[in-house]
């Protein structure tokens, strides 16, 4: 499970909130994801709707399955109390060798324990050529050195 931040967060907390979720999915493991959220966490992904921890994991193997070398970057957007907004880019093609980028933003909320209760998430994906890739880390965990979205430009 991924080391908890508690609410009420602040700028430091909440930026590091994010890069555990940042690296929490990029371990592509559906059951550790799963931790970081509510038995009974309400999602919004897209146009489907997932309801608690087993619905969560079933939805991030198909998605994993679908979505390959997948390498993902979140960024700060804004946040509250217990509430943070980021926005998001990852890379992945699928079993035909396409590439893409999907873009995204992200609202969650989390109970007073750390853990995420709701998540409504909004994502497009642009096509885009290998050539044209951003992220060239080896799967799993993005390196503390390696540039952000900003910095990417994205």
């Amino acid at each position: 499970m991924m080391n908890i931040l508690l609410p009420p967060f602040t700028q430091e907390t909440a930026i590091a909130k994010v890069r555990l979720a940042e690296d929490s999915w990029n371990t592509r493991n559906p059951e550790h994801v799963s931790q970081s959220y509510t038995p009974d966490s309400r999602w919004r992904n897209r146009a489907d709707f997932v309801t608690g921890r087993g619905e969560i994991i079933a939805f991030l193997r198909r998605k994993w399955t679908r979505e390959l070398d997948y390498r993902l970057i979140k960024e700060l957007w804004a946040f509250t109390d217990n509430r943070i907004a980021v926005r998001f880019a990852y890379e992945w093609h699928d079993d035909s060798g396409f590439w893409f980028r999907s873009y995204g933003n992200e609202n969650w909320e989390f109970d007073a324990n750390g853990l995420m209760r709701t998540r409504y998430a909004s994502i497009n994906d642009l096509p885009i050529r290998e050539s044209e890739r951003k992220y060239h880390w080896p799967l799993g965990r993005r390196p503390d050195h390696y540039p952000g979205l900003s910095q990417l430009g994205l």
